[in-house]
């Protein structure tokens, strides 16, 4: 792994590929905020249609239906238009016709003759102001701070724009207008607070204010709200970049405790496993460079798939073989188990590969594996300019001379008597001798297990 690129992840300065992918996420995140957020605008849009159906009388429910089914299709444009380059812009565009379609809703009457002869004055005493205060809602829902203070600052603007011109009109009755010297009883003030033609800016303040601490407060949600969004796709595209040249384990290890001395060597209990191809020097020389290099990458995808199915570490490559390791990160304690899985399971996937070779002509691959376990120094070794994260130890040579005596007791798979005594009933099961092994480089024999 180039140790720049793996500096850069660590310190929280993505590369620029991987700035590209985060760029792409967040903004498929956005995508999917605004689809989920016209969904509820259409949900809220049903609800309140089927409020006005039971509040408002025949046939004025149809005007506001009308409303209703106009507010749907300014919704539905910039949703259908939100892959559009600008469809920032168009949303926060439609924003404001939303603000003022609600609105004049609010404030003017319905038709003639589908509304009651009230004064135009008497739309600002109801509560539907509060239906402005929806969009603020759904603005939140695009995990866009942006459109929170838009939507609120046009709900301000407009509303106070409507009252204004409600309370300028020459019907309206105000105080200012018959109160001049500051004095007036507690009953003259009731009655023109119960005329219907009365409109007080009281009301309009308070309204004023609380949209704006409502906008403010959302807002800052929303501003955190995205910031954990954004960590979190940043966690992923940086883990999803390293776990490309180291395993997955390794790589949330990395992502999640980078600052807290990864690597720092210490002794654990792991499960070691070698595997290896058996005679692929002499396949790739009949093969061709393009064919063996297919036939490598075939067995590495399929290895890993299996590694990675059992909580593996994949500690390295070596040519047309592998090293894994189990239980050196998590510390489950149940390293040997899932390393004999993991080699049954690793010989059932060559299996059903040398099926489908076999279906098309091609020769079989025998892989063989060796598995040992017991105490190893893990963690990072090497210079400044390369750093790797493996394991060290006595362990690590049985578990490949394991691998490398398949070929002399003419089993698929040899692991140590501690692995074996570890392994599930379903596994062992896979294990038809016993035999004592003497390794290379060794006088004592240990017991070792061989499956055919």
């Amino acid at each position: 792994m180039r140790v720049a690129r793996l500096r850069h992840w660590l310190a929280g300065r993505l590369p620029p590929p991987a700035r590209g992918r985060l760029a792409g996420n967040v903004r498929a995140a956005e995508l999917a905020g605004l689809a989920f957020a016209f969904r509820a605008r259409a949900v809220a849009i049903v609800v309140v249609s089927l409020w006005l159906l039971v509040l408002v009388p025949w046939p004025r429910d149809l005007y506001y239906l009308a409303v209703a089914g106009l507010f749907f299709l300014l919704g539905y444009v910039p949703y259908r238009l939100r892959n559009h380059p600008r469809a920032g812009a168009i949303k926060l565009a439609f924003t404001v016709l939303d603000i003022a379609l609600v609105t004049t809703a609010i404030i003017m009457p319905p038709p003639a003759g589908l509304g009651v002869d009230w004064p135009v004055q008497t739309r600002l005493r109801t509560p539907e102001f509060l239906y402005l205060l929806l969009l603020l809602g759904e603005a939140a829902l695009t995990y866009r701070p942006l459109a929170v203070l838009w939507t609120g600052t046009w709900i301000a603007a407009i509303w106070s724009f409507g009252v204004w011109l409600v309370y300028g009109r020459e019907d309206t009755v105000r105080f200012a207008d018959i109160v001049h010297d500051g004095r007036l009883s507690a009953d003259a003030a009731l009655r023109i607070f119960l005329d219907p033609a009365f409109v007080g800016l009281t009301p309009l303040w308070t309204q004023a204010i609380v949209t704006g601490l409502f906008t403010l407060l959302l807002a800052i949600a929303v501003w955190r709200g995205r910031g954990t969004m954004l960590a979190q796709v940043r966690a992923e595209v940086v883990r999803a970049d390293l776990a490309r040249y180291v395993s997955p384990d390794v790589a949330d290890a990395l992502t999640a405790r980078a600052h807290a001395g990864f690597g720092a060597p210490q002794t654990r209990v792991v499960a070691v496993l070698f595997a290896d191809v058996v005679g692929f020097t002499g396949m790739s020389e009949g093969l061709g460079p393009e064919r063996a290099f297919a036939l490598l990458r075939g067995f590495r995808e399929r290895c890993c798939k299996v590694v990675f199915r059992h909580a593996g570490t994949l500690d390295k490559f070596l040519g047309d073989g592998f090293m894994a390791t189990f239980g050196g990160l998590d510390g489950r304690g149940d390293g040997a188990a899932r390393a004999m899985a993991c080699a049954v399971d690793l010989q059932r996937e060559v299996d059903a590969w040398n099926a489908k070779r076999e279906a098309r002509g091609a020769a079989p691959v025998r892989v063989a594996v060796g598995v040992h376990c017991g105490p190893v120094v893990i963690g990072n070794i090497g210079a400044d300019q390369r750093v790797e994260f493996t394991v060290i130890g006595d362990v690590v040579n049985v578990a490949s001379r394991l691998e490398a005596a398949t070929r002399e007791v003419g089993g698929r798979i040899v692991v140590s008597e501690c692995c074996f005594s570890a392994a599930r009933p379903e596994v062992a099961a896979h294990f038809t001798r016993t035999l004592p092994l003497t390794l290379r480089g060794r006088t004592q024999p240990i017991v070792v297990h061989v499956a055919e």
